[in-house]
């Protein structure tokens, strides 16, 4: 396991402080506040802490409320909405600084067998032929040195693979608004830390990083790494299909349906390697053009 997978655990792993209240540590992205990312998985992270093990996340709706301080703690308050034979339902509000920052509903369920069938897996190349995040980055001498480190810093933990340009690689002209990532953990998991509410979580916790990228395509935009456009995550969900593992390649197939009113929507469906539907996701942003003076 890298060292940076390391610190992302220690990052994941809240402090109980009461019954259903914890406390998460942050740090900023690369814009100066916290990862959308984190604060959603930090949230699903407190819920299963208080649902039995042998439930397992299956949805969780959240929304974003305001912008996230990475220099103070975040304190998660989970409410037990429900606890029936086969769901249970959480509700945590994080708070920062007395004010609610990020809302998060999320429901689990015992495992059953039902009706099965899936949308198929959209053609992809292997990903170990593409690029790392840290081949691309270094190839693009448009971008500020300082934004390329705080890249990299931030996604130290994760091994992400662009199949074809990402927004600021090639900036300024219109493309299809869909855009294919591979990933994995930077690093296998084992022994203690090694649980499916994990591999939930870490998933949750990269979804946010590029789903709007295909809203930016589809206008020749390059996004916050260029400041060509304002934005941040408005709301998020995601349904969790079938098992899977985040250490082992994940297919994240991302388009955007519309852009309108200073928002952008991405939808996306993440598969196993051997084609298995894992994990649905749907968000909407706000994505704005700045005002020239």
């Amino acid at each position: 396991m890298s060292q940076a997978l390391h610190d992302l655990l220690d990052l994941l792993d809240l402090e109980q402080i009461e019954e259903n209240i914890f406390r998460g540590q942050s740090r900023s992205a690369v814009v100066p506040r916290v990862f959308g990312g984190q604060v959603a998985a930090q949230a699903l992270v407190a819920a299963g802490r208080t649902v039995p093990q042998d439930r397992l996340a299956h949805s969780l709706h959240a929304y974003f409320l305001r912008t996230g301080d990475p220099g103070a703690p975040i304190v998660y308050n989970v409410e037990r909405i429900r606890d029936g034979r086969s769901f249970t339902t959480r509700r945590v509000v994080a708070v920062q600084h007395g004010r609610p920052i990020f809302t998060l509903s999320a429901s689990f369920q015992t495992y059953e067998e039902g009706l099965d069938h899936q949308a198929p897996m959209p053609p992809s190349p292997d990903p170990a032929t593409l690029p790392t995040s840290e081949e691309r980055l270094r190839d693009y001498d448009h971008l500020d040195a300082a934004v390329v480190e705080k890249f990299l810093e931030t996604r130290e933990a994760i091994d992400l693979r662009y199949v074809d340009e990402p927004p600021y690689g090639r900036f300024g002209e219109a493309r299809e608004p869909h855009s294919q990532v591979w990933f994995r953990t930077n690093g296998k998991l084992g022994g203690a830390v090694d649980e499916p509410l994990l591999h939930v979580v870490l998933a949750t916790y990269v979804s946010d990083m590029t789903l709007l990228d295909s809203v930016l395509l589809a206008h020749g935009r390059g996004g916050w790494a260029v400041g060509d456009v304002v934005g941040a995550s408005l709301d998020h969900a995601m349904w969790f299909h079938r098992p899977f593992r985040a250490d082992d390649w994940l297919l994240y197939d991302q388009e955007s349906p519309s852009a309108h009113g200073g928002r952008g929507l991405g939808q996306a469906r993440i598969y196993t390697q051997d084609g298995q539907l894992a994990i649905s996701v749907i968000q909407e942003g706000v994505v704005r053009v700045p005002r020239q003076d």
